[in-house]
C-alpha cells in the first residue's frame, strides 16, 4: 500500500493499475477464504452468499481449492489484459506528444527561414555602404579587424534581435555613432573608405567572420579582442 501511495501522488497509470490488482487479489483472497470456511461449517444461509458464494456451495474443499484457483487465474488474466490497455494508451499519447513537439519545431524553424535578409553579394549600394561603415569604424585596424566589424553587421541582419536589411541596421538610432554623426554618409558619398575596407566589406557578405556570433563591439575592455576592438 505504501508503495501505491507514493506512485498515486504522482497520478501514474501503472499505480492505479497496480492497486487494482492489489486489491482485487486481496478481496478474491478474503472471500473465498471466509466463503469456504462458511461452507465447511454451514454457518452461512445460501440467501447470504455472493455469486462466488454460491458458485462454491456444495464443494468439496478440493473442489473449492481447485475453483479459487482457475477464478483467480481469469481475475488475474484480466486485470494484466487491462494493464496492457492503459500501457499501450500511454504509448499512444507520448507518440502524439512527440509527434506535436516535432510539428512546432519545424514551424519555428520554417518561421527563423522566413526571414528576409536582404544581403545579396554584389549590390553596390550595399558593400559601399558596408565598406563604408567598416572604414569609419575600423579603418586603422588590421584586415582582420575590418572584416571583424562587417561580420557584426551581417550577424545582426540575421538576428530577430535586429532589423533584417543592411540600411536599416546601420542606421538604427543609437546603435553605430558614425551614422548618427554625419560623418558615414560623407564617406559613402565621397566614396572615401579604402580599398581594404571594400576587400572586407565583400568578405563578410561572402561569409567570412572571425567573432563567430558577436553582436557587438567597442573598446570597454571584455569579449574576443581584435586589435583595438572587443567583441562580444
Amino acid at each position: 500500500m505504501l508503495k501505491y501511495n507514493m506512485n498515486l501522488r504522482n497520478g501514474t497509470a501503472k499505480a492505479r493499475m497496480w492497486m487494482v490488482c492489489h486489491v482485487t487479489a486481496l478481496t478474491l483472497s478474503l472471500g473465498f477464504s471466509s466463503q469456504a470456511a462458511a461452507i465447511r461449517e454451514e454457518s452461512v444461509p445460501t440467501a447470504s452468499l455472493s455469486p462466488v458464494g454460491m458458485a462454491l456451495t456444495g464443494c468439496s474443499t478440493g473442489e473449492i481449492n481447485r475453483k479459487s484457483a482457475n477464478m483467480n487465474v481469469k481475475f488475474a488474466k484480466e486485470a494484466e489484459e487491462a494493464f496492457n490497455r492503459v500501457e499501450e494508451q500511454a504509448k499512444i499519447l507520448e507518440a502524439q506528444k512527440k509527434a506535436e513537439e516535432q510539428a512546432a519545431a519545424r514551424e519555428a524553424e520554417a518561421a527563423e527561414a522566413s526571414r528576409t535578409v536582404a544581403v545579396p553579394l554584389g549590390n553596390s549600394y550595399e558593400k559601399e555602404l558596408l565598406a563604408s561603415i567598416i572604414f569609419c569604424e575600423a579603418g586603422n585596424q588590421s584586415f582582420t579587424g575590418q572584416v571583424a566589424v562587417g561580420a557584426v553587421v551581417m550577424n545582426r541582419i540575421a538576428s530577430s534581435a535586429y532589423p533584417n536589411t543592411m540600411e536599416e541596421v546601420i542606421y538604427q538610432s543609437g546603435q553605430f555613432s558614425p551614422a548618427g554623426s554625419g560623418w558615414l554618409d560623407q564617406v559613402r558619398s565621397s566614396r572615401g573608405y579604402t580599398e581594404s575596407a571594400m576587400q572586407a566589406a565583400e568578405a563578410a557578405l561572402a561569409g567570412e567572420n572571425p567573432v563567430g556570433g558577436c553582436l557587438y563591439f567597442d573598446q570597454g575592455g571584455y569579449g574576443m579582442q581584435i586589435g583595438a576592438h572587443y567583441f562580444h
